[in-house]
């Protein structure tokens, strides 16, 4: 694959985790390329991966109380993995299923967290997650949800608008402050809830497109492991909105 046709492909999604330097190290000529079968393969592999760290941590926080110290391991852990297979794809066989192990890590932790005070919350959020993932898998493949570039920009914007205000609550909670709608459980708080939800489950779309548009084109063969990736990285966001979304509209 050409330079030219992989920087083509990035257009083709609004996963935060890509960028014009996910493509800049492409290989003129590769001798195995991208398939459909096999990255649906390796993000069976990443998915098992992540309810593996999930459970060592849930057992963990039920067997003491608490996840100790697993659970920012596995969050700040991640993100440093994340960045890593960001700017190198092509070590990404390498460091997805570390940054999978370490998500789950954290994942178990504020998932057991929340099951703690709101009993049936887990099972019900990874229910919508996966169900939300099916539909728009089978709605994407019929067509009735076509990512065009009107569509695309609309996502983008949005995922972008949303992880600059998440950041920028992160910060004031730093000196005491916050955004409060964010968290709050009324009304205005919950549709924004909602409104991250959706915009989460459309970045689905736009990796299954991405995906695609990969093995069409002959991605080169690690790119099997970032496009899982890239999934796993929304799917996981997806399902802690869920769990965001859920327990406000329990604790009402």
């Amino acid at each position: 694959m050409t330079k030219h046709n992989a920087l083509r492909m990035l257009g083709r999604s609004g996963n935060p985790t890509l960028s014009d330097a996910t493509f800049a190290g492409f290989e003129t000529v590769e001798a195995k390329t991208m398939t459909l079968q096999g990255t649906v393969n390796k993000v069976g592999i990443l998915l098992a991966l992540v309810i593996g760290g999930a459970l060592f941590t849930w057992n963990q926080f039920y067997s003491t109380g608490s996840a100790g110290f697993l659970m920012p391991v596995g969050l700040f852990g991640g993100m440093i993995f994340a960045v890593i297979t960001m700017f190198r794809p092509t070590l990404a066989m390498y460091t997805a299923p570390v940054y999978a192990i370490l998500q789950g890590l954290f994942l178990g932790g504020i998932s057991a967290a929340f099951e703690s005070m709101y009993p049936g919350i887990v099972i019900q959020a990874t229910g919508l997650t996966f169900g939300t993932l099916a539909s728009l898998l089978v709605l994407y493949k019929t067509g009735v949800i076509k990512p065009t570039e009107n569509f695309r920009l609309m996502i983008v914007s949005a995922t972008m608008g949303i992880a600059v205000l998440y950041a920028i609550s992160f910060v004031m909670s730093l000196f005491g402050s916050g955004i409060g709608f964010i968290h709050s459980n009324g009304l205005f708080g919950i549709g924004f809830s909602l409104f991250v939800v959706g915009i989460a489950a459309m970045n689905l779309v736009l990796d299954f497109d991405f995906i695609e548009d990969g093995a069409e084109r002959g991605a080169p063969r690690y790119m099997e492991w970032f496009g899982a990736f890239a999934l796993m990285v929304t799917l996981i966001w997806l399902y802690l909105e869920m769990l965001r979304l859920l327990a406000k509209i329990r604790s009402r």
